[in-house]
């Protein structure tokens, strides 16, 4: 796996992830005593059968102050009135997270410097501070 895109399936995420509805906290006006919006997604890492065993190691470590003591990753969504778009939101969330964490950043390679280009900046280097120098008030 290099540093390419990951693709995961959101069906076959969704058929894995189990929702918890509350009330929620934000807007709805008096619908917000009387109807559960708040969506609170749970995941279960280790038992998804997505991942193979090297991409659930690497995703409880990149995700370990995601993941709870008992393995869930928890996503809890409430910016919108409607309960499915809730539920939608924080599916969008769990896929961001793990394609983001299962993505491999690709390798810095250093690259050493010409000496004219070094050479050439400590020169405008000299040069800005003499300008500047020349700037200064004689005591």
């Amino acid at each position: 796996m290099s540093h390419f895109q990951l693709h995961i399936d959101p069906a076959i995420l969704a058929k894995e992830v189990k929702f918890t509805m509350s009330c929620s906290s934000g807007n709805g006006g008096q619908n917000v005593n009387r109807v559960a919006t708040k969506a609170t997604l749970h995941f279960l890492v280790h038992q998804s059968a997505l991942f193979n065993n090297q991409q659930k190691k690497r995703l409880s470590e990149k995700l370990k102050n995601r993941i709870s003591k008992e393995g869930y990753i928890v996503i809890a969504s409430q910016s919108s009135r409607s309960a499915l778009k809730n539920k939608k939101t924080a599916l969008v969330n769990l896929l961001n997270i793990l394609t983001t964490a299962l993505t491999r950043q690709k390798v810095r390679k250093k690259v050493k410097l010409p000496r004219g280009i070094k050479e050439r900046r400590l020169a405008n280097k000299k040069r800005n501070s003499e300008k500047k120098e020349m700037r200064r008030k004689v005591f």
